[in-house]
């Protein structure tokens, strides 16, 4: 059985690449962004059902990864919680 600081290390381990993956997801949200006003612009005007699909993709897309960086923030605030415990 791991020690109680080989646990917290593991732990803390772990937050580190939470930290890592919350930096790509930002990351990535600001590049969906960027597309975004990028489709925005370029299709200014147009009607096309597609165009509107295509909005709301991204739309939704960026709002998982508005999510996912919320669970990433409960996770390290239960594993600093459990760590605290210990």
């Amino acid at each position: 059985m791991a020690s109680v600081a080989e646990v917290k290390s593991a732990i803390d381990a772990a937050i580190a690449q939470i930290n890592e993956g919350q930096a790509a997801v930002r990351v990535a949200a600001e590049k969906l962004a960027e597309a975004q006003q990028s489709l925005a612009a370029a299709l200014e005007g147009s009607g096309n059902e597609a165009v509107g699909a295509a909005q709301a993709s991204l739309f939704q897309a960026a709002t998982d990864l508005e999510e996912c960086l919320a669970a990433t923030v409960a996770a390290i605030e239960q594993a600093q919680s459990y760590a605290a415990m210990l």
